[in-house]
């Protein structure tokens, strides 16, 4: 399966929500309750917030940061996303390097990199 990109994604494997986010991923699903089917989707590999501005990016960055989560790491001097991914659906993928995310040739869904896109989950339907 894949996730639906739009406007400006924030994008978590679930395996490290489930070994960083406090409460695992069942505690996150509880946390992120009121948004799912809303701004927030996930497939089997992947879990999706988003924002319309730069600055709600950088909200859902510090708060994924105090939940556990490590943003960025620093590769031979370049930054990169480690833990999460900010993706600029449609408009031109992942704002840092980003090595375990893919993004369909249209630019309108990711996936988890190795895995088959499949299916594209969006706030229509359930992860």
């Amino acid at each position: 399966m894949a996730i639906a990109l739009e406007f400006i994604d924030f994008i978590v494997p679930r395996k490290v929500i489930e070994a960083k986010y406090p409460g695992g991923w069942k505690r996150c699903l509880a946390d992120h309750g009121d948004l799912l089917q809303g701004r927030v989707w996930y497939d089997e590999h992947l879990f999706r917030d988003g924002a319309m501005s730069p600055q709600g990016i950088e909200a859902l960055v510090s708060y994924w940061s105090e939940h556990g989560l490590e943003p960025f790491a620093d590769l031979d001097g370049h930054m990169v996303w480690q833990d999460c991914c900010v993706v600029e659906g449609m408009f031109g993928g992942p704002t840092l390097p980003c090595d375990w995310i893919e993004i369909s040739d249209d630019g309108r869904s990711a996936f988890l990199k190795g895995t088959e896109p499949g299916e594209v989950i969006s706030s229509a339907r359930d992860g």
